[in-house]
């Protein structure tokens, strides 16, 4: 059985159980990370040297970076469902997931920690920023979702996996926010699949 290691409320773990949900693969999910510890022994430290959460080891082969995780349990068992078939839709979604990395990320995290972590702690101007990039970034992601259905294109996948959690944090942080009615929409149709509960997770 596929292992993971990971704490639930960790939104790098959050993206690689969406596609396990999805993908209705048996596995264990063992808590790591932050009060759980097990991240920092030398066992976890042998499959991942950045010590960091979630790690997998499916029958031997261990991975970790959450994306990379999505795109393996994708292409491995999700071929033509999660994972595109087509060269063009599978190279846009993993656009979309590298943006999520690379852009969506660190405006919530910098929200993120002095919000909900560690509350109080922000520097209130700071904070303003990352709420106005959020709202940008938030606004690129709705106006793909008034294109198309889903991230990924017209079915759910990969890309979706990788973006929802970030929503899910997005619309669960406590400030004001715009009315962007496609990820709105596109949330909800998040919200009815099997990956569900992994969206009503908490925060902490």
């Amino acid at each position: 059985m596929l292992r993971i290691w990971g704490r639930t409320n960790s939104l790098n773990v959050q993206k690689p159980l969406m596609a396990l949900e999805e993908i209705g693969l048996p596995y264990e999910r063992i808590n790591a990370g932050l009060a759980f510890g097990v991240n920092d022994t030398p066992a976890y430290r042998a499959m991942n040297p950045n010590g960091l959460v979630p790690t997998i080891d499916d029958d031997g082969f261990v991975l970790w970076e959450s994306n990379a995780i999505v795109r393996y349990l994708a292409s491995a068992y999700a071929p033509g469902a999660l994972w595109p078939l087509d060269a063009r839709v599978r190279a846009g979604a993993e656009r979309w997931m590298d943006w999520q990395l690379t852009t969506l990320l660190a405006p919530l995290n910098a929200m993120f920690v002095p919000l909900v972590r560690n509350p109080g702690s922000g520097d209130p101007a700071a904070l303003e920023a990352a709420r106005k990039t959020c709202e940008a970034n938030f606004a690129i992601l709705d106006a793909l979702l008034a294109r198309q259905p889903y991230v990924t294109g017209d079915t759910f996948g990969m890309a979706d996996c990788c973006i929802a959690p970030v929503a899910h944090r997005w619309l669960n942080l406590p400030i004001a926010r715009p009315d962007l009615p496609h990820l709105a929409r596109w949330f909800e149709l998040a919200r009815g699949r099997p990956s569900a509960k992994v969206l009503e997770l908490p925060l902490l």
